[in-house]
């Protein structure tokens, strides 16, 4: 007799993980000197800084553990010290007073979001979403039982969605998610859309999810700003993986308002218990690392440069508006009318490993792939290069 699969089994795959594994394999084949400029295959598929977390960070945890802190469970919430840290983050950079008690430090954005959902909806609900979009808000919305609602967006909405668009809804979704930055377009929503937006949601009992882990990566002329500003019922979800760079350290946090507090506390307490009590440490000191992180950021504003300037030479000329994160959104629909193969062979022919954007957009991502360029420098520059002698332009 067959077993039973629980729902969870349902949740799609996040293919960006493949490419990992399939870039590792690829890089663990190659024999010394497999190309001129030496620098193996170039990684480019996942939005992980090559920096690794601040100095300041690493040595903080260094000196809690060899002071014999037991580094137990926390609140559930985390330190009470990381949580006023966070809320003086929205004082001075953003001009907003937010009380510590709103404020949940969670297991990366990546747990930020399960608490948030289970939170926010009730199985069954349909929460839109900009398409393309970041593979998990789907894949964890459908493994909860709750239904994606894909709201096609192109460079003609810079791939954000509008207010136009949301008003047209019929009936209203439980939830709207957005993301300014977006991954994988690069793109942002103007203070004045985000406001609009988040005023919309508010007067319409539509719960806005805000995703701004890509906040201090921005190039562009378009502000940064939270949804929190303009909204009091709005979840805003933040990491330490990205402008920080402390991927591996598993730490983000929720911004909640007052009706979610209790219920995503009585949640993390079940399912997570506490975020890592020594990432929480080494989390508050990054705050004290800002020289460091926007000298990281500068290299990524140079690679973006090289890359936007010398990749329409090598053919893809099809780039979305990189105003902030560290991704360009590429429509290769002119080179191929499979991205997922195209990138099977790009990682093959040219060593660079790239995102397919059918990852991203379930039924126009067979024409685009998307390029992180947060690696390290010398390697993100040298991509045109390979791809123009791959593609023999």
């Amino acid at each position: 007799m067959a077993l039973k699969t629980g729902r969870g089994a349902e949740a799609p795959p996040f293919l960006v993980m493949d490419v990992i594994a399939a870039a590792n394999a690829r890089a663990a084949s190659l024999p010394p000197g497999a190309y001129p400029d030496s620098l193996g295959i170039l990684r480019m598929e996942v939005g992980q800084p090559g920096s690794g977390a601040p100095r300041g960070a690493a040595e903080a945890a260094i000196r809690a553990l060899q002071a014999g802190n037991p580094m137990g469970y926390t609140e559930a919430f985390g330190l009470a010290s990381l949580r006023a840290r966070i809320a003086g983050h929205y004082r001075d950079r953003y001009g907003v007073t937010v009380a510590p008690s709103r404020i949940a430090v969670t297991v990366g954005a990546s747990g930020a979001f399960p608490l948030a959902f289970l939170a926010a909806f009730d199985v069954g609900d349909r929460i839109a979403m900009a398409a393309p979009f970041y593979p998990p808000y789907a894949n964890i919305l459908t493994a909860l039982g709750m239904v994606p609602q894909l709201l096609p967006c192109d460079a003609g909405t810079r791939f954000q969605p509008t207010l136009t668009m949301l008003e047209k809804l019929d009936p209203l979704p439980a939830g709207l998610i957005v993301a300014s930055p977006c991954n994988p377009a690069g793109t942002m929503l103007s203070p004045e859309e985000l406001a609009a937006i988040a005023r919309w949601c508010h007067a319409n009992g539509v719960r806005l999810v805000s995703d701004e882990i890509y906040h201090g990566l921005s190039y562009g002329t378009v502000a940064e700003s939270t949804a929190v500003a303009f909204s009091d019922s709005a979840i805003v979800v933040n990491s330490f993986s990205k402008y920080f760079s402390m991927t591996g350290w598993r730490i983000g946090w929720l911004l909640l308002p007052e009706d979610l507090v209790r219920p995503v506390e009585c949640l993390a307490q079940n399912l997570f218990i506490s975020a890592p009590h020594v990432a929480q440490v080494a989390a508050e000191a990054a705050f004290d690392c800002r020289e460091e992180l926007e000298a990281n950021k500068a290299g990524y504003a140079r690679a973006r440069a090289a890359l936007l300037d010398g990749l329409p030479a090598a053919g893809f000329d099809r780039i979305a508006a990189a105003d902030g994160a560290f991704y360009l959104w590429c429509d290769v629909g002119h080179l191929t009318n499979d991205s997922l193969e195209f990138c099977a062979r790009m990682l093959e022919g040219a060593g660079i490993a790239a995102s397919a954007g059918v990852d991203f957009d379930r039924e126009r991502g067979s024409r685009f792939l998307r390029f992180s360029y947060c690696g390290p420098e010398a390697a993100m520059v040298q991509a045109p290069a390979r791809l123009k002698a791959w593609l023999g332009r």
